[in-house]
């Protein structure tokens, strides 16, 4: 298999959550990006994490941290645009900072996959997850050009490419994230 990065997306306002960074808000006594990276970390041969507020609080998860390079919190294409800059390998997983519970098996799963395509997002039923993907590092590129029009709407980037979806659907509730203070209590 092709070494995976993994970039962990926590380089937005956490507005629906009153505006805190979701990443460092403790599920179970824990930040809720530290059980994102303990379940990717096992799947992947390094990890960036984008951040773009508390670097530090993050640095201390042991993980080089990267902040977007396209200014105003534009949103997870500019995380993705800031970590595919940064990783080491060919290809990288995203995860958001917000989804603690994501597959034990999402990086084989998109690998396997992958084949001749640009990107493998994660799918359950109808609902494609864009956050959740693998994508060829050599996508930069297309992506800057991209940002640099002013896209932001992750979609429409990937309309450029050439995407498989991979369904999910024995899996669902992996997909699951807290956007709200309610949610973090259900959870």
């Amino acid at each position: 298999m092709t070494p995976v990065s993994g970039i962990v997306l926590a380089g937005g306002l956490g507005r629906r959550m009153g505006g805190v960074d979701k990443g460092l808000k403790e599920l179970r006594g824990r930040p809720m990006v530290q059980w994102v990276l303990e379940r990717l970390t096992p799947q992947v041969d390094d990890i960036v994490i984008n951040a773009n507020q508390n670097l530090e609080r993050y640095r201390a998860f042991g993980h080089r941290v990267v902040a977007d390079e396209v200014g105003g919190f534009a949103g997870p294409l500019a995380g993705l645009h800031a970590g595919l800059k940064a990783v080491k390998h060919p290809l990288a997983v995203t995860a958001p900072c917000d989804s603690p519970f994501l597959p034990a098996d999402l990086v084989a799963r998109l690998q396997d996959a992958l084949g001749a395509n640009d990107l493998a997002v994660a799918k359950t039923g109808p609902q494609a997850h864009p956050v959740f993907a693998l994508v060829r590092r050599d996508c930069r590129e297309s992506l800057e050009a991209f940002l640099a029009q002013g896209g932001r709407k992750i979609d429409a980037w990937y309309a450029a490419l050439k995407v498989v979806e991979v369904s999910f659907d024995d899996e669902a509730d992996a997909f699951r994230n807290i956007n709200t203070l309610d949610e973090l209590k259900g959870a």
